[in-house]
């Protein structure tokens, strides 16, 4: 078949990278893709909001299934473009309805959605600029620290974790009166923290039935040892070891299948990705958030671990036979660690020519391209998070180790990645 992913960062040169391996895979197109995405299919100057030129483009070019990488194109509806167009309606959109996708679009949505179907997650007020005064008591006589969410999307900088009753106070007036992220912080979570381990747990359903296809820990955080600003990711692991068959029980009855039954029971379409953020307090799951796609960079160590394939999987999503897929995954560690331009997660410079390794790589290491282009011959450096590098081995130590050889070998002016991802499992 012929299949068009929507996305251009590392989570969708990941899914490139994947997709292409499947004997299902015909012609891949991706819009608008990165130098990296064009290693494994067409890059397509389209892009991801702009639904009636990709239908155009599907019906020239016969595209039969559509991936979405990214959460916008989801919250704003083109699950429900595509089902609703006559001429579309045969295309396969791997993402949920729009209405479904407020679990990401809407972090009150999915507080209430949690709390309907007896999901572990924090307690949680929710506030806007008519209870202003309200929400400015309520900070007062919480606990601390004390968490404040943005309720819409905010390109994953919109939570702020206040360790002074000052600095909460100051952070909500920045997000209501100031709308510091638009209409995102129109209106503002305020929750309990919870402290433990996180993880992420990835799962495919077709809103009835499932298949978890993995898992992994990120590392947000710009410093080593966990310091400094948040950013949109610094690296991951995976399998992570605490993540044993007990714990991974308790996350399918007391998260996954409430949430999947909960769709069901709500009349909610759900045909996608839902990514589960998780914490781990004293060996018990709770629920920090849903996404409604895949994570980066988590994606770059759930896909080369997941020996499945993935375009079988959408296909059985698809036609209703996802109960019975079968999941394998390699036996192997991975690790990947991402490198920055100088100044990120603030101020950065772009157009910083990168210097790639001249050898080729092991079979089980991967450069995945996130903020980068191609300038006539060279690839320069056009985001924050510019690329990855993923690799695998007996341990999480030796995946990080061999992911930071390469790294050794790649260089831009002011880049910069963290020496200790997977720190804690050594």
């Amino acid at each position: 078949m012929n299949i068009l992913l929507l996305g251009s960062g590392g989570r969708e040169h990941a899914l490139a990278w994947k997709i292409s391996k499947s004997q299902h895979c015909n012609r891949l197109f991706i819009a608008p893709g990165n130098p990296g995405t064009a290693q494994h299919g067409t890059n397509i100057d389209l892009g991801v909001n702009d639904f009636e030129l990709q239908k155009a483009f599907c019906l020239e070019n016969q595209v039969n299934m559509v991936v979405v990488g990214p959460e916008e194109p989801l919250v704003k509806g083109i699950y429900d473009f595509y089902r609703n167009d006559p001429e579309l309606k045969n295309v396969v959109v791997v993402g949920p309805s729009a209405e479904a996708a407020q679990l990401e679009g809407s972090k009150a949505f999915s507080k209430k959605f949690m709390q309907r179907h007896q999901i572990p997650t924090a307690a949680y007020a929710e506030f806007t600029q008519e209870n202003f005064e309200e929400g400015k008591k309520y900070i007062q006589q919480h606990s601390l620290p004390v968490v404040l969410k943005a309720d819409g999307l905010a390109a994953g900088k919109g939570v702020v974790i206040a360790a002074s009753h000052e600095e909460a106070i100051a952070a909500f007036e920045e997000m209501i009166i100031h709308r510091q992220f638009g209409d995102a912080s129109s209106k503002v979570v305020i929750e309990e923290f919870l402290s433990g381990i996180e993880v992420s747990v990835f799962v495919l359903t077709d809103g009835k039935d499932y298949q978890i296809i993995g898992h992994a820990k990120d590392y947000k955080r710009i410093g080593e040892g966990d310091t400094g600003l948040n950013t949109g990711g610094m690296g991951c692991v995976s399998p992570v070891p605490f993540v044993d068959e007990p714990f991974m029980k308790k996350v399918e009855e007391k998260i996954i299948k409430p949430t999947v039954n909960g769709l069901a029971k709500e009349n909610l379409v759900y045909n996608g990705f839902i990514f589960f953020g998780l914490i781990n307090i004293h060996n018990e799951p709770w629920v920090i958030e849903y996404n409604c796609r895949m994570g980066d960079p988590e994606t770059e160590v759930v896909m080369p671990r997941l020996q499945t394939d993935l375009v079988a999987l959408f296909a059985a999503m698809d036609n209703g036979t996802l109960a019975d897929a079968n999941i394998y995954y390699n036996e192997k560690s991975y690790a990947t660690v991402v490198a920055v331009s100088g100044g990120y997660p603030g101020n950065y410079s772009k157009n910083k020519q990168i210097q790639l390794p001249a050898g080729k790589l092991t079979e089980d290491s991967i450069i995945f391209h996130a903020g980068t282009k191609a300038v006539h011959e060279t690839i320069v450096t056009n985001g924050g998070r510019v690329l990855t590098v993923t690799a695998s081995g007996k341990t999480i130590t030796d995946a990080a180790n061999e992911s930071r050889k390469i790294l050794q070998q790649i260089s831009f002016e002011g880049m910069y990645y963290r020496k200790d991802i997977g720190y804690e499992f050594e």
